[in-house]
């Protein structure tokens, strides 16, 4: 049951999450801001959907999921750690709601504060 409290909890905070990504932010600029709404407005599947679709590909926990462009074409990537710590990239088409790909996630470098 512990399980399923913190998926709904995830799934909540996502969704809050969702909902303010695709609707900006009150200091971002108008053409980004249009821009989110355009395409959340094209998008067929709606982030609901895609964390789900998401969910059955790749057992985990969601972390993240964004509207995206890629190639001309709307694409939900969504997040997911799963048991094995490892953070996977799920592609969903936006208008069919298919699984396009499945990545893990490439480790940033991180950057030395170091002075040599």
């Amino acid at each position: 049951m512990k399980q399923r409290s913190r998926s709904t909890f995830a799934m909540a905070m996502l969704l809050a999450a969702g909902t303010l990504a695709l609707g900006g932010t009150a200091y971002g600029d108008e053409k980004g801001e249009n821009g989110k709404a355009e395409m959340a407005a094209a998008a067929k599947v709606t982030i609901d959907q895609a964390v789900k679709t998401a969910s059955e590909k790749v057992p985990g926990t969601v972390i993240e999921a964004e509207l995206e462009k890629k190639h001309h074409k709307l694409v939900w990537e969504v997040e997911v750690v799963t048991a094995e710590n490892k953070v996977m990239e799920v592609h969903i088409d936006a208008d069919s709601g298919a699984v396009i790909g499945v990545e893990e996630e490439k480790a940033k470098a991180k950057k030395s504060s170091k002075m040599r």
